[in-house]
């Protein structure tokens, strides 16, 4: 089975392994029980990266509203 570790992994670690686990399916000489293993690894990579973007672009904004609030303050 393919370990996930949560911790300490970036985001492209992540997407590298999770292409690794697409591979592994598109290849299609796993098993039944190992597939699904495979795919439950892979769901669990792809929610955990969809939150690091997530995150990442909450950031931005707050940090880009800022910038635009101070921007919109000094054209007044």
């Amino acid at each position: 089975m393919t370990k996930i570790k949560k911790e300490n992994q970036s985001i492209e670690q992540s997407l590298s392994q999770l292409e690794n686990i697409l591979e592994e399916l598109e290849n299609g000489e796993l098993e039944l029980d190992q597939a699904l293993q495979k795919f439950e690894a892979g769901i669990k990579l792809s929610r955990q990266c969809q939150k690091t973007l997530e995150e990442a672009e909450m950031k931005i904004k707050i940090l880009m509203d800022g910038e635009l609030k101070d921007t919109n303050q000094n054209l007044d």
